[in-house]
């Protein structure tokens, strides 16, 4: 009984292992038949026995079409112990002409498939809706001018369910084309039918004038079709290769106008942006943080042209690297420069910040135009400005003694200035020895708690902005004295915070400044004392009011 099975099961491999057939019928179809000149069309070999693929000898398609991908699939049946396999080919075919085109017959080992009689229309003679996949392009304008931001749009529509696939962009020379944004997957109805559609955004910006000439774009790739299977009652979805192309699209590229000045900007809009605050007295020392932006539609944040301020002698002008980006808003594409200047006056007096003018080519009107921003008047207070300067009464004196008073008023404004700076030192001792015994234990580099000024120091040291960690560092120090502090009040506190202060300046005020160390600067500013440090008593002790 073993030895039947054995025997059994051995003649049942070697039926198996031995080819069931050989090559014997090779068949050819195409997946529409009348085509459209241009557009591609499946092509399917098939043949009834496993082959190999470079046994299939595809040259004389050459002739009368464009051959594009080429893919292969093999499968294998074994039904009742008997087996059948199958090799198919699928390829993509373009008809080069209009008329009747013959597909030739496909030979493989002396086995040959019938020829195919090919009907080619012209091209639009197809209504797009009966079409499964097809590829329209737009361009903003046919007419457009060196620099000037182009947008060419593209939109894929699928009849049928994308299995795989890739949207080239169209191919330029003389022009710097990138994507705009991401995709966008909608859908929309053409004549009664619903396709999905993917669209997809470049700007295109050209370098010479002339005329520019795109490919268009292109699709590669596979799509999931319905058919039925010879004899059955029931249909399945089988993967088809396909391809489709835009057409082709030619701009004309003018020069720059001969009568423009200045930095060549071309756009439909330009604005230029400032948060400014009315009726604001500033201080010497004290750095003036400005922002501004300069916002252009349909154009290209690289553009843009950089905002340099002109200001009087009194103000030192230490502008932070411009912030640019382009993005699309409500279908437009804008371009924008974010530009922060710290602005820090070194004399009082009232100024006037004069105005910023940016040129720019209207290319809807066709002249040009300018983006300003209003002449500013400031005040900048003295250094001091916290301290009430002593009211000195003018004095109509003899020609003869007008050399006098000027030394005596200064004489007394010296004394004044040393009693008030003595008081200070003397109030703040007594302020330190009066404070609870917990608040001197420990040692004087006691790290005070974090306040809203000093995060927002520890934010702009990290994101490079010394403009705003310098009016941070003011508004924190001055938030621990109790009462206003320059730059040069905060120096003096101790010698760390002098250099804490510059290393600031020097990271992003001056031209060779070198790297910040942040972690440095700002463990200095939160180990900084909380009081300036005590000296002997004061001589003055009777003036204390205390």
């Amino acid at each position: 009984m073993v030895i039947r099975r054995f025997l059994t099961l051995a003649c049942l491999a070697l039926c198996l292992s031995a080819p069931a057939y050989a090559l014997t019928k090779l068949e050819t179809s195409v997946d529409r038949n009348p085509a459209i000149q241009g557009e591609y069309l499946v092509l399917s070999i098939k043949a009834d026995d496993d082959v190999d693929n470079a046994s299939l000898d595809t040259s004389g398609l050459l002739k009368d079409f464009i051959v594009g991908r080429t893919s292969v699939s093999r499968s294998t049946q074994i039904m009742n112990f008997d087996a059948s396999k199958e090799t198919r080919w699928q390829i993509l075919l373009a008809p080069k002409k209009i008329g009747t085109v013959i597909i030739p017959a496909m030979t493989i080992d002396n086995i040959s498939s019938d020829p195919i009689e090919l009907k080619v229309a012209a091209p639009g003679s197809q209504p797009e809706q009966m079409k499964n996949l097809f590829i329209r392009s737009s361009v903003s304008t046919e007419t457009a001018y060196v620099g000037q931001l182009i947008t060419y749009k593209v939109k894929l529509y699928l009849g049928v369910e994308l299995q795989r696939g890739v949207l080239s962009a169209p191919n330029v020379e003389g022009a710097q084309l990138k994507q705009l944004g991401d995709d966008v997957d909608g859908t929309e109805i053409i004549d009664g039918r619903r396709y999905r559609v993917i669209e997809r955004t470049y700007s295109l910006i050209a370098d010479e004038p002339g005329t520019l000439s795109l490919s268009g774009a292109s699709f590669s790739g596979d799509v999931l079709v319905e058919s039925s299977r010879r004899g059955g009652m029931f249909s399945f979805n089988e993967s088809r290769p396909m391809q489709a192309k835009a057409a082709p699209s030619e701009i004309e590229v003018l020069p720059i106008p001969a009568g423009y000045q200045g930095d060549w900007l071309v756009s439909d809009l330009v604005v230029l942006k400032e948060d400014w605050k009315k009726d604001v007295q500033y201080q010497v020392g004290v750095p003036i943080t400005r922002n501004i932006s300069l916002l252009a539609s349909n154009a290209d944040d690289t553009s843009l042209p950089s905002i340099s301020l002109s200001l009087p002698d009194s103000f030192k002008v230490y502008p932070e690297k411009p912030q640019r980006k382009t993005y699309v808003r409500d279908k437009q594409v804008v371009a924008q420069l974010n530009q922060t200047t710290a602005i820090v006056p070194t004399q009082p007096g009232s100024y006037t910040l004069p105005e910023i003018r940016i040129p720019w080519w209207n290319s809807r009107t066709q002249k040009q135009e300018f983006a300003t921003l209003p002449a500013r008047n400031i005040s900048v207070a003295p250094a001091s400005a916290g301290q009430e300067s002593p009211q000195l009464t003018a004095v109509t004196s003899p020609a003869d003694s007008s050399g006098l008073w000027p030394a005596l008023s200064a004489l007394f404004a010296l004394l004044w200035l040393a009693t008030s700076l003595l008081w200070y030192r003397h109030y703040q001792a007594y302020r330190y020895r009066a404070a609870p015994s917990g608040a001197n234990e420990g040692t004087a580099s006691h790290a005070p708690e974090a306040t809203d000024a000093l995060r927002q120091f520890e934010t702009a040291c990290r994101n490079g902005k010394t403009g705003d960690a310098l009016v941070a560092l003011q508004r924190h120090m001055s938030q621990q004295a109790g009462k206003p502090m320059t730059l040069t009040d905060i120096a003096a506190v101790s010698y760390d915070l002098d250099q804490t202060i510059q290393a600031i300046q020097r990271q992003g005020y001056s031209p060779d400044g070198q790297g910040l160390e942040v972690e440095k600067v700002i463990t200095a500013v939160k180990n900084a004392p909380k009081t300036a440090p005590h000296s002997t008593p004061s001589a003055l002790r009777p003036l204390n009011p205390l």
